[in-house]
Parts: structure tokens; C-alpha cells; sequence
């Protein structure tokens, strides 16, 4: 159904909503015309009524009503993943099934913790994770080695180059008393960047937990809990 009237729903936008992807995704499998309505092919721009049957390569995609997000602060030894991998438990296990639903808004690898944000707004996951809006990561990083001056100027003036690309973080002292612990302040999101950013000039992390994502804070939340924020 392509009807304009405005009374009736945005496909596009209800694929967002309960498939956990961007407005953007959802036309790409409208245009690829793995979506039907009904038993019809549906078409970029089509609206549909409640009730309609909407599918998706076969399977119906069971409407909501309502954009969810949580803030959950991730214990290191967690992977973001819905299956387990090996003896690793996911974040799915923190959470009531009533979230198991939504979608991590980027990820932290399983050695990691701190704040790891979760949805069903692709849109707002997009606008988080995209490089071409330039949101803030804040890091609390554990070497196990003192870093050296020059080393700590390389990452924060210059930048390291990596296998995909130069890795450029800032950096400043918890306290001047030790050269080991660490803010790292970036504005990419690439895998396992900060991690390979100093091993790459021969350090190890011991610890890494990420504090800020965006508007976003872990402070309040103990670990391996989780609270209902708002979109933002």
C-alpha cells in the first residue's frame, strides 16, 4: 500500500522501530523488495494500516509502539552478542527478557566494562556509532607499564598508525604521581582501537572502562545493572 494519507503508518519507519536498524536500512530492504504487505511487494515510501501482516524474507515483524533505550554498565567478562561465545556469558543475561529485544549501540570487547548503551531506535543507534558524527568516548585506562613521555605525545600530537588507519587519542593523567592509569578521550569507535593504539608502541592494557558514550554516563549505575534513559 502506497497511500499518502497521512493517517496511516510509515513502513520504513515501523521496520526501524522493531528490526532495531536505520531508516536508511529499512528502505534498502524495501528496495531490494524483502519486505511485503499483506502478500504485496511493498515499495519505498509505502504507509500500511493497523493490522496489515508485514514481513521481512518471510518472517512477520510483530509491531511496538514505542522507542525503548537502556544504559547498562557492563562487567568485563560479558560479551555483546546475543549467542554465547565459548564459556563467555552476554549482556543478554543482565537484562529481563522484556529487553532482550533490543540492540547494543556499538560494542565493548569482552575484556572491557563500563557503559554500553542498548535499543530499538536504529536511527538514534546510527547517530551514536557513525564517525560522521563525532561522538565522545571516554575511557578509564590501566597500562601495566608506565608510559613513557614521548610515547604518550606520539599518541595524543601525532597519532600511531594502525592496519586501518592512524589512531589519534587524547590523553590525560588520572593523577601526576603515576604514568600507568589514564583518561583516553576518542571520537572513533574502530575495533579494539585503544587496545591496539598502545600495543602497537609495546604496552599491554590491564583494564579499560569506558565512562561516556555521548550525552551518556555509567555513574550511578552499579555493575551489571542497568537503567531506562532517555533518547537524546
Amino acid at each position: 500500500m502506497t497511500d499518502n494519507n497521512p493517517a496511516l503508518l510509515r513502513l520504513n519507519k515501523h521496520l526501524a522501530l522493531n528490526m532495531g536498524v536505520s531508516r536508511r536500512e529499512a528502505d534498502n530492504l524495501i528496495d531490494q523488495q524483502d519486505v511485503m504487505i499483506n502478500g504485496n511487494k511493498a515499495t519505498l515510501g509505502a504507509r500500511f494500516n493497523e493490522g496489515d501482516v508485514i514481513t521481512v524474507n518471510g518472517k512477520k515483524i510483530l509491531g511496538t509502539t514505542t522507542y525503548e533505550c537502556i544504559a547498562l554498565n557492563k562487567p568485563a567478562g560479558y560479551v555483546c552478542s546475543r549467542r554465547q561465545q565459548g564459556d563467555n556469558p552476554t549482556i543478554y543475561e543482565l537484562l529481563p527478557n522484556s529487553f532482550h529485544k533490543l540492540k547494543p549501540v556499538g560494542r565493548l570487547d569482552r575484556e572491557s566494562s563500563g557503559i554500553i548503551l542498548l535499543t530499538n531506535d536504529g536511527d538514534f543507534a546510527y547517530h551514536m556509532t557513525h564517525p560522521s558524527f563525532y561522538k565522545t568516548k571516554i575511557y578509564n585506562v590501566r597500562l601495566y607499564e608506565d608510559l613513557a613521555p614521548l610515547h604518550q605525545q606520539m599518541i595524543s600530537d601525532y597519532g600511531v598508525q594502525l592496519d586501518d588507519g592512524s589512531s589519534k587519542l587524547q590523553l590525560e593523567r588520572m593523577n601526576e604521581a603515576d604514568r600507568k592509569s589514564w583518561i583516553v578521550t576518542m571520537h572513533e569507535g574502530r575495533n579494539r582501537q585503544i587496545r591496539r593504539t598502545f600495543g602497537s608502541l609495546g604496552y599491554s592494557v590491564q583494564k579499560l572502562h569506558r565512562t561516556d558514550f555521548g550525552n551518556y554516563s555509567v555513574e550511578g549505575i552499579e555493575t551489571g545493572k542497568f537503567k531506562i534513559v532517555e533518547i537524546k
